[in-house]
């Protein structure tokens, strides 16, 4: 494979830098100290045609890869997690599904407003006692004559409360062998029954929307169903599989933002009489933090070009979600010690990073559950 970057991909990365930084990064303390999902945000990046990056043209998308998508996930998060997760939330989870499995009119019906940047799309699959544990889904989707009765509950949903459309994944009847069958259904958003709430208080990405939702006999009519009624559950994993790129390329951003403070900081506080990056303690904190930087966004790159590519790719971003996820809190964790008690403090920021990153650990996919992912990929 080759690292070296296009000329398109070059180009895609500065102009989401540079929107980043001018747009972004002035209100990143404020959208997590008042937990502010900044709509006007999102807008604006789907008019710059981010929302649509790997998806095609004819469907309202930029028309771009999964490489240069990481790329646009990275340089968000570099400068805010919350909306470095809600960005990739929609278009990983929100929007893909319906890209991969989606029938022609599902798609000009509910993925061409995504990618056009009109809407933002949310996937519900996590419940109160399905966490890793997916196939443990107890919402139950009933076919009634023209359209299907769902009943559940949804838990930590992203994006639910501004998203245009929901997937939602129900059990829908029992396998042969006695398990569920797990189906996903296109859920508009103003659908009668559905109740959605985000009461969380969370530790970080405060400024990510993350919901409650709650399923009363909402009826969904049966052309809503998402690609084969019977494989669900293989969807959703290639959908997780590809969620799983996206949050390492943010966890990628987080460790670089934490590296650059760090660096910067080191630089310029001195203590007895040098600045502290001649020290060899700190130096060697900088140096590791930098190799496994760089480690983790090759990881990222690698698994992003084995899926443009058309190769397998589950081993490799179950890889680079575990690397990167776990290479982000360590490079926080290290950039708040460097900074000593400044690094305590909020208006630093890196106490925010490292909040932020614990949720790369847990979400998408536990690290306990990315080893499992990648040892059962290894024959064992």
């Amino acid at each position: 494979m080759n690292f070296e970057l296009t000329k398109e991909q070059e180009m895609t990365r500065k102009m989401v830098r540079d929107f980043a930084e001018e747009k972004i990064a002035p209100r990143a303390i404020d959208i997590d100290k008042n937990s502010e999902f900044p709509v006007d945000l999102f807008k604006e990046m789907g008019e710059l045609g981010l929302l649509g990056i790997p998806f095609p043209e004819e469907y309202g998308g930029s028309g771009g890869d999964t490489v240069t998508y990481a790329l646009a996930v990275e340089e968000i998060g570099r400068v805010c997690g919350s909306t470095g997760l809600s960005y990739a939330a929609a278009v990983s989870l929100g929007a893909s599904p319906l890209y991969y499995f989606g029938t022609e009119e599902q798609k000009q019906e509910f993925l061409v407003p995504l990618a056009k940047g009109e809407g933002l799309a949310s996937f519900g699959l996590t419940e109160p006692n399905a966490g890793s544990d997916a196939g443990g889904t107890q919402t139950k989707a009933v076919l009634e004559g023209d359209h299907y009765v769902l009943n559940g509950e949804k838990s930590w949903i992203t994006n639910a409360e501004y998203a245009r459309s929901i997937t939602i994944t129900a059990q829908a009847g029992k396998r042969e062998d006695g398990k569920n069958i797990i189906s996903a259904f296109i859920v508009p958003k103003d659908t009668p029954g559905m109740t959605i709430r985000s009461d969380y208080d969370k530790m970080g990405v405060r400024g990510s929307n993350t919901s409650e939702i709650v399923l009363e006999d909402v009826k969904v009519p049966k052309e809503n169903i998402l690609g084969d009624p019977k494989k669900g559950f293989g969807q959703f994993l290639h959908t997780l599989d590809g969620g799983r790129i996206s949050i390492a390329a943010l966890a990628v951003g987080i460790a670089q933002a934490s590296l650059d403070r760090a660096l910067a900081y080191a630089k310029e506080r001195k203590q007895f009489g040098e600045p502290i990056s001649k020290f060899q303690a700190i130096q060697f904190k900088l140096a590791d933090m930098a190799m496994e930087v760089e480690l983790a966004r090759n990881m990222v790159l690698k698994a992003a070009w084995l899926k443009d590519e058309g190769k397998p790719f589950t081993k490799e971003s179950a890889y680079a979600k575990l690397f990167a996820s776990e290479t982000a809190f360590r490079s926080a964790n290290q950039a708040i010690q460097i900074h000593g008690g400044y690094g305590y403090m909020r208006e630093f920021e890196v106490e925010r990073f490292l909040r932020d990153a614990k949720l790369l650990e847990i979400g998408e996919g536990t690290s306990e559950i990315q080893r499992m992912v990648i040892a059962r990929q290894l024959g064992c």
